[in-house]
């Protein structure tokens, strides 16, 4: 069966050699097409064309008739009468063009007789910058050079390269692309300061050109293979010392490292000198990932470093937390005998923190008489206790790892906004943005020199969605009486604003409303009760939602009129205040029904009015909505 396919595959080859050969001389059975001096020509050269006709191949009836065309590609360069046409030919194009020469013997029918191809190029440029390089002590010689200018020919580029005891090694390539060659040549260490010798040479029909020769050893050209098994160990698990390992070839002197961590874009180096696969390092942050990559080379002068290895990318251990956590907190009075102390503190900094938080320490203790009162241990980064009003409390906080604890932050909880000499005087507070509000203040008095540091805190007042508001805060030095602040701040929303002077255990405070941007809010209050008490006439109302106050309330606006009247209402502006959600008006006239509603106010304007409510004094007999003529009006 093998002989048989094996039998009509040489079968199949040489009936399409005879197809080949039939289609040639059938394409110019009917004459010849000649062009000197060459079907390959340099550019701005004229080359002469000559079509002739083979005997009794002109047109059939009369010799007479036979007109000879020739063609360059579709446009007709020459027309003449009889068995024999020349031309020359100038300012060819690079490259190849197609010339034919046809027969016709009437208008309407032309015989082709034959065609050429002539090649229009120009001589081989001298290659330029030669150079080699094996990579590897396994690997083979590879060379590659700038080609020059194309020459629109065929054009082979000849690599020979000489070595000591007149070794000779030769490859070739051909092509537009050809600017490379692999020898297969494997150079080895046995005489490293052995002289080998690279040339190339470009060649085609019109000429050829050779690079300058190009000297070499073989620590001059042998790149080494990039180290590979890199790892990292530290020892007792401490980044106090870690050993980078790796491994390389044999042959390698120098080592270069670099490593960084994985948030930082610069890389530090090391270079090492018979490192051997190995090199301490002393300087890495604990619980940080790192990118380590090396390098390596043969010789302290000669050759060049092989390629970056792979990265190995690993954290460090953890150490245990520096520093301390930066502690506030909050006292609410609940009752006559309770108090509330609410403790908050910020994440660590990565730098600071040296591992992962598993929790926080928490205690509180009455300074009198030094006993824990309480103590607990949370993973969250707040906490909340009910205590006795009375006595003097101490509270501490700490942050661990799974190596160990940081020093605990230690404050005295004591009231924040007493009426004390050291609270902040002239605060205030402008919108610097969307999302960034410049509160400024002036020192207190004669207390400031005692100042130590300031806290400014803030807070939403009226938190979208009923969720409790976070509380934020920052520090800043005794020198500095402005501070900007953007930690959740949001447009149309209102907060409060405190700032505290610190000075040892004792505190004080001045606080103040403040919004990014506002506008007049979406709707007024809704009043839901009104009822007559001692001749006055005593209104409560609902809060305007929080997602329709859009910035701090200034005021509140009543405003009433008699019932039908088309004269102006009457209005009372009264401050805005959290609580009560009441205001008593004393300008109603007994026995006149009247129309109440009422508005809020920002600094950017009034709102719509609220809900309209009647209302009729009656003396004393109150008349109370439900029971007499008060009732709700359609707004």
């Amino acid at each position: 069966m093998a002989h048989t396919v094996g039998g009509c595959s040489l079968a199949l080859i040489f009936i399409i050699v005879l197809l080949l050969v039939k289609a040639n001389i059938d394409a110019c059975k009917r004459g010849d097409v000649t062009v000197e001096p060459s079907h390959v020509i340099s550019l701005g050269s004229a080359v002469n064309i000559s079509c002739s006709l083979k005997p009794e191949q002109g047109c059939p009836q009369y010799s007479s008739l036979n007109r000879l065309i020739l063609y360059k590609v579709n446009e007709k360069i020459n027309l003449l009468h009889g068995h024999f046409l020349s031309s020359q030919v100038t300012d060819l194009p690079l490259g190849t063009t197609v010339f034919f020469c046809k027969l016709a013997c009437s208008k309407r029918k032309e015989l082709r007789i034959c065609g050429a191809e002539i090649s229009v190029g120009v001589v081989p440029e001298q290659p330029q910058n030669l150079s080699c390089i094996q990579k590897g002590e396994r690997g083979t010689v590879n060379c590659t050079w700038d080609r020059g200018r194309d020459t629109y020919l065929y054009t082979t580029y000849t690599l020979q390269l000489n070595g000591p005891k007149n070794l000779t090694w030769q490859k070739q390539c051909n092509g537009h692309y050809c600017d490379h060659l692999d020898l297969g040549v494997n150079l080895t260490p046995e005489l490293p300061e052995s002289s080998y010798t690279a040339k190339v040479t470009a060649t085609n029909r019109l000429g050829n050109a050779s690079s300058f020769p190009s000297t070499f050893t073989f620590l001059d050209i042998v790149r080494p293979l990039p180290p590979w098994d890199i790892r990292i160990k530290c020892v007792n698990a401490s980044v106090s010392r870690c050993i980078l390992q790796w491994s390389d070839e044999g042959l390698v002197l120098l080592n270069r490292l670099r490593y960084r961590p994985n948030s930082s874009g610069s890389w530090k180096m090391v270079n090492a000198t018979n490192a051997k696969g190995r090199h301490d390092l002393l300087d890495l942050k604990p619980f940080t990932e790192y990118e380590f990559q090396i390098s390596s080379k043969l010789h302290l002068f000669k050759g060049s470093w092989s390629d970056w290895s792979e990265s190995l990318r690993t954290q460090t251990p953890e150490e245990e937390p520096t520093g301390t956590l930066d502690v506030w907190y909050m006292k609410q009075h609940i009752d006559y005998s309770r108090q509330q102390i609410s403790l908050f503190w910020k994440n660590m900094s990565l730098s600071e923190a040296r591992g992962k938080i598993l929790h926080y320490p928490v205690t509180l203790q009455e300074v009198a008489g030094g006993k824990v009162t309480l103590q607990n241990v949370t993973e969250h980064t707040s906490w909340t206790w009910v205590v006795p009003r009375t006595g003097n409390w101490v509270v501490t906080v700490s942050a661990a790892n799974s190596k160990g604890s940081s020093l605990p932050t230690r404050i005295n909880v004591t009231d924040l906004l007493g009426p004390g000499l050291l609270a902040p005087r002239q605060v205030s507070a402008n919108s610097k943005g969307v999302d960034n509000i410049m509160v400024t203040w002036e020192p207190p008095g004669k207390a400031a020199p005692a100042v130590q540091e300031y806290v400014v805190e803030w807070r939403e007042l009226h938190p979208r969605g009923g969720t409790q508001p976070p509380l934020n805060w920052l520090r800043t030095t005794p020198y500095n009486v402005s501070a900007l602040i953007s930690e959740n701040i949001k447009p149309y929303s209102c907060y409060e604003i405190s700032v505290y002077a610190l000075s040892g255990d004792q505190r004080g405070g001045s606080s103040i409303r403040a919004n990014s941007k506002h506008k007049a809010p979406l709707s007024g209050p809704h009043i839901n009760a009104i009822s007559e008490e001692k001749g006055s006439v005593l209104i409560s109302w609902n809060e305007v939602p929080a997602q329709e106050q859009m910035g701090c309330l200034l005021h509140y606006r009543i405003y009433w009129k008699e019932q039908d009247s088309n004269s102006q209402p009457q209005l009372c502006e009264i401050p805005y205040r959290v609580s009560p959600n009441s205001h008593s008006i004393d300008s109603l006239q007994p026995r006149v029904t009247y129309v109440l509603w009422m508005t809020a106010l920002t600094a950017a304007g009034e709102s719509p009015p609220g809900n309209k409510r009647e209302f009729c004094l009656q003396g004393e007999d109150a008349a109370v909505l439900g029971q007499a003529p008060d009732r709700m009006a359609q707004s």
